[in-house]
């Protein structure tokens, strides 16, 4: 069986812009009566589906086309064309609908090619493919793959795609958790484990850090479970007090030494809890000898103090706790935390990349009044990196000093600008005055505001500034 964390990380998302957007995955498992074989999961987003009235409520009609093909030999093995119909739906208010197609097939790599048509729109198709990897025989202590729910509730309709022992199971494809989101239901089935010889085995829940590879205290759980071919196990996880970070859910059948039989399933997620602090305790942090020769005695509060723009709330308030107890040997531990936290074994060439770029942003935007990555533009290019293109204008006759930084790609967004202006003009007095990226201050009169230098419009809806000598600054905005 491969690890679940494959899936994830490699889930699909077909569509463009404009187009209709589905997410797909899939699930192995194994049956003593079938053999092997995989749920492929669809999730349709619903606002990218046409949907028609039927009988005075809302429908989508969705052709899916799915062809199989043996890695090794070429050869096609499985194909289904169908047309599915969405849910109904009463409100104009519609929500996404799922659908699962359970296919046999024996163990071996596998390519699923998918088409996609919303047939009510009559648009064009979108397509793409999914790697699968299938194992699973009746030799073998083993686990399907964890699968993870949406709902879970009890059920008898075994003719429900949703349906495995006694529940129905919407799954959920996505494998990010926001901080209101405290609990991962999720559902494993285990095999063959009369081949056992003993009368109990037991199932090992930990949660795994993804940056330390460490187990995260708090989280862990012992089962006893007697053994039969097929035992199914639906939990609920409850990571409420889980810090914010990346982390695998790992599941392990175990003999009465603890020694783990068969392949550890593993679900990798992200988890954003600014409500929790990293519970693990900095003064018991090992130094690095590394993380101390790279600091002096004298910088170490202010580089600790330099984490700040790339640190999340509950983060922040922890640096500022131990800024404030004024201890040099504790700010050292609380900084190689952080990178350890965030970077795991590359922990001390994260940081030492970091120092060289808070060093660069001090020189150029630090001032006798604030160290360069308190600044604007200093915390920008600390959080987001280097811009792509930097357009600088220190003198216009209508505007007050600005610059515009545009990157081309942040994480997944595209084009992205952040507009500084310096209205006391003094050296290196630059602000931040707008910006187009997510979470980052809006300001649309932002042109208004460049032009106020010499111009008392008070128009308050204005948007484009006055048309005066010199402002050049829309057409610099919109450059690529």
């Amino acid at each position: 069986m491969v690890f679940i964390a494959f899936f994830v990380l490699s889930f699909h998302s077909f569509g463009q812009k404009s187009q209709m957007k589905a997410f797909i995955d899939y699930k192995s498992y194994y049956s003593p009566d079938q053999g092997a074989y995989v749920d492929l999961q669809f999730q349709f987003i619903a606002y990218t589906i046409r949907f028609a009235p039927v009988d005075s409520i809302l429908q989508a009609k969705v052709a899916v086309s799915t062809i199989i093909t043996d890695v090794a030999t070429g050869d096609t093995v499985y194909t289904n064309l169908f047309a599915l119909e969405s849910p109904r739906m009463r409100d104009s208010i519609v929500e996404d609908f799922y659908d699962i197609l359970r296919i046999p097939l024996q163990p071996g790599k596998y390519t699923a090619h998918v088409e996609l048509t919303d047939i009510i729109a009559q648009g064009k198709p979108v397509d793409g493919k999914l790697e699968i990897e299938v194992s699973g025989d009746s030799k073998h202590v083993s686990s399907s793959d964890i699968v993870v729910a949406e709902v879970a509730s009890p059920s008898t309709n075994h003719e429900s795609p949703f349906y495995k022992s006694g529940y129905e199971i919407i799954p959920r494809l996505s494998n990010f958790y926001s901080q209101t989101m405290n609990r991962i239901p999720y559902y494993i089935e285990l095999y063959n484990t009369h081949l056992i010889q003993d009368s109990s085995f037991g199932l090992r829940q930990q949660i795994v850090s993804s940056q330390t590879n460490q187990v995260v205290p708090g989280f862990s759980r012992f089962t006893k479970i007697k053994p039969e071919p097929v035992v199914p196990v639906l939990r609920n996880l409850d990571i409420s007090k889980l810090p914010s970070g990346s982390y695998h859910l790992t599941l392990q059948i175990i003999d009465k030494n603890s020694q783990t039989i068969g392949e550890t399933a593993d679900y990798f997620f992200e988890r954003i809890n600014d409500n929790i602090e990293n519970a693990e305790n900095v003064e018991e942090i090992v130094l690095d000898p590394a993380f101390q020769a790279s600091i002096t005695q004298d910088s170490v509060n202010y580089y600790l103090a330099s984490l700040i723009p790339i640190a999340r709330p509950a983060e922040i308030k922890s640096i500022l706790k131990t800024l404030k107890a004024k201890s040099p040997d504790l700010s050292r531990k609380h900084l190689q935390q952080f990178w350890v936290q965030t970077s795991g074994v590359d922990a001390y060439n994260q940081w030492m990349l970091y120092k060289k770029n808070v060093v660069l942003v001090e020189k150029n935007y630090g001032s006798n009044f604030m160290s360069g990555f308190e600044t604007d533009r200093g915390r920008v290019y600390l959080q987001y990196g280097t811009p792509n293109t930097i357009i600088v204008r220190e003198s216009s006759p209508s505007e007050y000093p600005y610059e515009i930084w545009h990157y081309y790609k942040i994480k997944t967004f595209s084009n992205k600008r952040f507009v500084f202006y310096n209205p006391d003009l003094v050296n290196n007095g630059y602000r931040l005055l707008h910006s187009d990226m997510v979470g980052e201050q809006q300001n649309y009169k932002w042109q208004q505001m460049l032009v106020k230098r010499n111009n008392s419009d008070n128009n308050i809806d204005g948007t484009n500034g006055n048309s005066q000598y010199g402002g050049n600054s829309q057409y610099y905005y919109k450059q690529d």
